[in-house]
C-alpha cells in the first residue's frame, strides 16, 4: 500500500475566518431544519392517510381472471408470476426467463483513504497530520483519480462498463400484465450462472478488446483472473425470478397503475409471496412509522450541528488556550443539544397540534388525566388505624 503524508497549518486568524462561515452555514441549519421536521410530520400524516383510505376501498381479486368491473379501482391479488419470453442482456449475449435481470459489474482501480490527526497550538493555530493511502480494490462505481491528492501513479482509466437493468416485457401475474412500475419494485434477486457453452456467444457479443474468461460467478474481463491489474472487470448476474406475488395497485386494463388517493398519496404496493391487503397495508404503515422517526432523528442531528457551527466562534477565540478551548467546546456541545432538542421537538409538537389537533387534544388530556390523578393520591391522608 502506497502512503503519502501532508502536515498543514492553519493560523487562529485563518480559523475564525472559517468558524465564521460555518457559522452562517450554521444559521441556514438552524432556519431549514424546522421546516423540514414540519414537512416530514405532514408527510407521515399524509401517508398514513393515504394507507387508511386505501385500505378501506381495495377490493381483493382473482389473479386468474380480468373483471371490468374494477376498472380504476384499487386492487388486492396474489398468485404465481409467469413469463413467455427471456429478459437479455445483449451487450454480452445473456438471456435468462426472469421478470428482472441486473448486470453487475466492478472494475479493479486505485483508491485512496485519508486518516487525520488534528492538535490546536497555543495561540489558536491549528496543526493538521493527514496520511492519504493508496490501494487497489474492486468498486462497482468510478473512481476518479485526478481528485486523488497523488494522482501520480494511481491514475484510473475510465469505466466504460456500467451496471444495467432489465426486465421482462411479457410477465404476468394470473390473467394481468406486469407493468414497468410494478416490475421495478421486485428485488428477491438471486444470482445467475453463466454456462460454458455460452462463452463463444458472450465473446461476439462484447465489443471491447479485453480477452473474455469464465469465472464461478461471472466473468472477467482482463489477462488473469488470479493476477487483476488496474482496469480489469468482474461481471456477474442476477435476477428476480418467477415466483409467488401480491400486489395492491389500480386496475387499469389487464394490468397495474398507481391509484391516487383523495389524501396525497399515490397507491402501487408489492410484496413477495402470498400476503392479504391487511397484511400489506400493515408493513406499509409500519415503514411509514420508520421512516418518520428517521427523518426525525436526521433534523435533530443537524439541528445540533448547527448550533455547534453558530458557537464555533466563540469555540475558536477560547482556542488562544487549548485547555480553555477544550472546556468551551464541551459547554458548547451540551448548550446546542439542549437548544437542538427544544427547538426540534418544539416544532414536532407544533407540527402534530396542525396536523392531528385531535389526537394532540386527546394526549394532553390523558396526560392532564394522569397529573390530577397523582396529584389527587398526593393530598389523600393516609387512614388513622
Amino acid at each position: 500500500m502506497d502512503r503519502f503524508t501532508e502536515t498543514t497549518s492553519v493560523s487562529w486568524g485563518g480559523r475564525l475566518k472559517q468558524s465564521l462561515i460555518g457559522m452562517l452555514i450554521g444559521i441556514v441549519l438552524i432556519i431549514a431544519c424546522p421546516f423540514g421536521l414540519f414537512w416530514n410530520e405532514g408527510r407521515a400524516v399524509t401517508t398514513a392517510k393515504s394507507l387508511d383510505e386505501g385500505a378501506g376501498a381495495v377490493v381483493s381479486v382473482d389473479a386468474g381472471r380480468v373483471d371490468r368491473a374494477n376498472e380504476g379501482r384499487l386492487i388486492h391479488l396474489a398468485g404465481n408470476t409467469d413469463v413467455s419470453d427471456t429478459v437479455a442482456d445483449t451487450g454480452f449475449a445473456v438471456t435468462a426467463k426472469a421478470l428482472r435481470l441486473y448486470r453487475r459489474v466492478e472494475m479493479y482501480q486505485w483508491k485512496e483513504s485519508t486518516e487525520s490527526s488534528t492538535r490546536t497550538k497555543l495561540g489558536g493555530g491549528e496543526e493538521t497530520v493527514t496520511t492519504y493511502s493508496y490501494e487497489k480494490a474492486w468498486s462497482n462505481e468510478s473512481i476518479n483519480s485526478a481528485d486523488f491528492k497523488e494522482p501520480n501513479g494511481h491514475r484510473n482509466p475510465r469505466m466504460d462498463i456500467s451496471g444495467q437493468d432489465f426486465v421482462a416485457k411479457q410477465a404476468r401475474l394470473g390473467g394481468f400484465a406486469l407493468s414497468r412500475d410494478v416490475l421495478d419494485q421486485l428485488g428477491n434477486w438471486e444470482p445467475l450462472s453463466v454456462p460454458e457453452n455460452r462463452l463463444g456467444a458472450m465473446r461476439s457479443a462484447y465489443r471491447g478488446s479485453k480477452p473474455i474468461s469464465l469465472t464461478q460467478d461471472g466473468i472477467y474481463l482482463g489477462n488473469s483472473p488470479d493476477e487483476p491489474v488496474i482496469g480489469d472487470y468482474r461481471i456477474t448476474w442476477v435476477v428476480v425470478a418467477p415466483g409467488e406475488l401480491s400486489v395492491i395497485a389500480k386496475q387499469v386494463g389487464n394490468s397495474f397503475a398507481e391509484y391516487q388517493t383523495a389524501a396525497g398519496d399515490g397507491l402501487l404496493m408489492t410484496a413477495e409471496g402470498i400476503k392479504t391487503a391487511d397484511d400489506m397495508f400493515a408493513a406499509a404503515r409500519t415503514e411509514n412509522t420508520i421512516l418518520t422517526w428517521i427523518l426525525r432523528g436526521v433534523g435533530l442531528v443537524l439541528l445540533f450541528v448547527g448550533f455547534m457551527l453558530v458557537g464555533g466562534p466563540l469555540a475558536v477565540f477560547a482556542d488562544v488556550i487549548p485547555f480553555i478551548g477544550s472546556i468551551v467546546r464541551l459547554g458548547q456541545g451540551l448548550l446546542a443539544f439542549s437548544a437542538a432538542l427544544l427547538l426540534g421537538g418544539g416544532t414536532i409538537a407544533v407540527a402534530w397540534f396542525a396536523y392531528r389537533p385531535l389526537l394532540t387534544v386527546a394526549v394532553l388530556a390523558g396526560v392532564a388525566v394522569v397529573i390530577g390523578l397523582f396529584i389527587y393520591a398526593g393530598r389523600r391522608k393516609p387512614a388513622i388505624v
